[in-house]
């Protein structure tokens, strides 16, 4: 049954057509990825559903059990409100229930009576999960709900989005999120709104496919066309041929020809080879990074060598763009020293870059002025290019572009610098994903030196030798790969373990895992709020509820096994029928198949969820009991 449809939309501003006679419907419980370029139209379409825009012309149809939820962009939530007040003002949950549900999501009793200002971005994204919750919506909207998020924080949206039983339709320019959240992928591209089943993996490999499909189809049908204006060429002037020539006219005119849309210009960014270093460019000695009389980093000791590839890890607010900024000297060092190399120069990219261009300049004379000497105008027009200012683009006034647009600009200066030494803030932010995959080909093969930060889990697996994790005002060489760290951390949600203690207030541990129909499991709280401790009836509470939950998931197993076994048997089945089945007819086989493989890895991982959910539940009922 379908919560929600639209029809025949159109919609456009001034002369920019987002889309026409556009339409698809969401499903109950189905969990929707929104993508497309920037500026295609999906933050629109978020709020035609949501209602605060209307379209040009067609029809939204919302189910009589809708009960939507939206999550914008640009909400922060920077109030003096308190968490107790801006709920009960929001939802119509009551209070003792919304606390249930905020202790799933690591926010306890004593965080309610704190105004909402006082807590970090990750945490205020909590307590909207939970405004979400508490309005019992069974659809959400939500806008880019992981935008400069840290990781932990992260793992946790992760989680509630995986363990919730509504519908959601989320924008998102974060691959490896769509790919763990997602079961359909909703693409709004050239003025068109189409629905792929799966998730963003599926949707790659079904797009290719159809693209494939399609131009063979199309080859077909010219060769059939040629083949009969050639028939009319060469009999249309006789006699005994001349009523079939005109007959086959007559049937190309009717022929519905097979219109193939130009494919998007992928993005391929050739940085110019950097100076050659020493094998030493960057020490520190007792690196004090901070502002004002505190810092923030104490007694930094790094030393990085040419061509190593550091990714920069922590929690929000810990040091990571400080550290970034000081390495770069664009901060002063509060105390002790930076060594450098032989032949090194640096350059910093920041979220700030893109403030710093010249409004007036064209996007050739920002990135030319930028250049090194050596640096060619071909090379220049190669890599404006691969950051798709390709054409008159590239005469385009910075004053004019956008928001990403701007952010390439200040990114292709500081790859145009032939620097041997690159430091990056965020460098995927408002980047699509052809341009991100294509930075991150780019940079994987940078023989220069690269520290980066970035909350892109791909990106930064991808471009990154060594982890340098930030915490507690330290910087350690992290022992392992990166995903060695992020598997630390989802141990850490499993567990309840406060990543940011001792010493920050108000940041408690994300949760456990969550099954599936809950939102999260419960964590601990951290720094002060710790040293406090729950009350003996709280603790009774708790342990009521790890009882039912506990009894609730031993009934669930056995049939979530069953189901698995299933589809397991089903894949196996549809996976024999591929080597079968003719080159001509697999489409519909291959796309059977990956709903059900994509269906048996959610099993999977529920059962997975579920098992390390009751094995946790077990430990805190052990611990909790008198």
């Amino acid at each position: 049954m379908s919560l929600l449809q639209i029809n025949g939309a159109s919609k456009a501003y001034a002369h920019k057509v987002l889309f026409r006679d556009a339409g698809f419907a969401v499903g109950e419980g189905e969990h929707i990825g929104l993508i497309g370029p920037n500026g295609a139209g999906k933050t629109t379409l978020l709020k035609v559903l949501m209602g605060l825009e209307e379209l040009d012309a067609g029809e939204v149809i919302r189910s009589r059990s809708l009960r939507l939820g939206y999550l914008e962009q640009e909400a922060d939530w920077d109030t003096e409100e308190t968490i107790e007040a801006c709920l009960l003002r929001q939802c119509s949950m009551p209070l003792w229930d919304l606390k249930k549900h905020g202790r799933e999501l690591g926010l306890f009793e004593e965080h309610f009576s704190r105004p909402l200002k006082s807590f970090s971005g990750g945490y205020r994204m909590r307590v909207k999960l939970l405004s979400l919750i508490g309005k019992e919506a069974n659809l959400l909207l939500l806008d880019e709900p992981t935008n400069f998020l840290d990781l932990e924080t992260v793992l946790v949206v992760e989680r509630f989005l995986q363990g919730y039983d509504g519908a959601f339709l989320l924008i998102s320019h974060d691959r490896e999120f769509l790919r763990r959240v997602t079961d359909h992928t909703v693409e709004v591209e050239s003025g068109d709104i189409t629905k792929y089943p799966g998730n963003i993996d599926d949707y790659f490999e079904q797009k290719a496919l159809l693209r494939e499909q399609l131009e063979k189809a199309a080859a077909g049908q010219a060769a059939k066309r040629e083949q009969v204006m050639d028939f009319v060429r060469r009999f249309g002037a006789k006699a005994t041929k001349a009523r079939q020539a005109q007959s086959r006219l007559k049937s190309l005119d009717k022929m519905e020809r097979i219109e193939l849309k130009d494919v998007p210009v992928r993005a391929r960014i050739p940085i110019p080879a950097p100076i050659r270093t020493g094998k030493e460019v960057l020490r520190t000695e007792g690196l004090d990074c901070g502002y004002g009389a505190e810092p923030v980093l104490r007694d930094v000791r790094l030393v990085l060598n040419r061509g190593e590839h550091a990714g920069i890890v922590g929690l929000n607010g810990a040091g990571k763009s400080t550290l970034l900024k000081t390495l770069a000297e664009a901060l002063p060092a509060q105390k002790g020293s930076l060594q450098w190399g032989m032949n090194v120069s640096r350059a910093l990219f920041s979220q700030h870059s893109a403030e710093q261009l010249n409004a007036q300049d064209s996007v050739f004379e920002a990135l030319s002025n930028a250049a090194h000497p050596d640096v060619t105008r071909q090379e220049v027009l190669n890599l404006a290019g691969g950051l798709l200012f390709g054409g008159d683009n590239i005469e385009k006034k910075i004053r004019v572009l956008s928001g990403g647009e701007k952010a390439r600009v200040a990114l292709g200066q500081v790859l145009l610098s032939k620097s041997s030494l690159l430091l990056l803030d965020e460098p995927t932010n408002h980047l699509d994903f052809d341009t991100v995959e294509a930075l991150t080909h780019a940079l994987a093969s940078f023989d220069g030196t690269l520290v980066v930060v970035s909350h892109d889990r791909g990106f930064v697996r991808r471009v990154s030798s060594r982890i340098l994790e930030v915490n507690h005002g330290q910087v350690t060489l992290f022992p392992g790969s990166y995903d060695d760290y992020v598997w630390s951390l989802q141990k850490g949600v499993l567990a309840g373990r406060d990543p940011a203690a001792p010493g920050r207030p108000g940041n408690p541990a994300p949760p456990p895992a969550a099954s599936r129909g809950s939102a999260a499991a419960a964590v601990r709280p951290s720094g002060e709020e710790a040293a406090a401790g729950p009350s003996a009836a709280d603790l009774r509470q708790r342990l009521k509820e790890h009882d039912a939950e506990a009894r609730k998931l031993e009934k669930s197993l056995p049939g979530l096994e069953k189901k698995l076994a299933e589809k397991t048997a089903q894949r196996d089945e549809l996976n024999e029928r591929l080597t079968k089945t003719p080159a001509a007819e697999m489409g519909a086989v291959l796309k059977d198949f990956q709903e059900v493989s994509h269906r048996v890895e959610q099993l999977e991982d529920e059962l997975l969820t579920m098992m390390e959910r009751l094995e946790w539940l077990q430990q805190e009922r052990a611990r909790l009991r008198p």
